[in-house]
């Protein structure tokens, strides 16, 4: 019987082969996600103790199932990898440093894949040890509340930071796309006279 398992939630077929090429065979058992559906309900029945998630999937992006894994206490402290062929996707949503899982550019190597899973692993450990102390009644919470959101109170001061980033950072693109606009409606309008 495998003492790991992984599951690998990707769109293609020759990436998920791969992954299971890569690893070392007889202690690893490979579960495979072809979408971000599928890979949300592989991760609720078969709890890996690793998880390899595409961020761009049909069905449910790997945004959307990165969010759901956060919300459930129960999911969010597997070690988890994000994989994606343009990393400037994952960064768009997640600014970097990367605290709590690991990311690996495709195509990737045998090395690079055993390096970020070893990451995924210590980034995990330490998102443990920084849980904080109301994370084991969110799962009640979570599920009371409504659309499953998690209560006002479990949100940290990191989660807190972070939407103040994002929010500062989309406030710039907004205004300069304003100022582009009201530079192209001035063009245009004198284009016309």
């Amino acid at each position: 019987m495998a003492s790991q398992k992984i599951l690998v939630i990707d769109d293609s077929r020759v990436i998920r082969r791969m992954v299971k090429d890569m690893l070392p065979a007889g202690n690893v058992e490979v579960i495979e996600a072809k979408d971000g559906k599928e890979g949300l309900e592989k991760l609720r029945e078969s709890r890996p103790t690793l998880i390899m998630l595409d961020f761009l999937l049909p069905k449910k992006s790997g945004w959307e199932v990165y969010q759901e894994i956060q919300k459930d206490a129960s999911l969010r402290y597997i070690p988890l990898m994000l994989m994606s062929g343009r990393k400037e996707e994952v960064t768009e949503k997640l600014p970097e440093p990367f605290a709590y899982f690991a990311f690996v550019e495709k195509p990737f190597e045998k090395k690079q894949l055993a390096s970020a899973i070893k990451e995924a692993m210590q980034k995990a450990k330490q998102h443990k040890k920084d849980k904080p102390a109301t994370d084991e009644s969110q799962p009640i919470a979570a599920a009371s509340s409504p659309q499953g959101t998690a209560p006002r109170a479990a949100v940290s001061n990191a989660e807190i930071e972070d939407m103040k980033l994002r929010m500062a950072k989309m406030q710039k693109e907004i205004d300069t796309l304003k100022q582009q606009m009201t530079k192209l409606i001035t063009f245009i309008k004198q284009k016309l006279k």
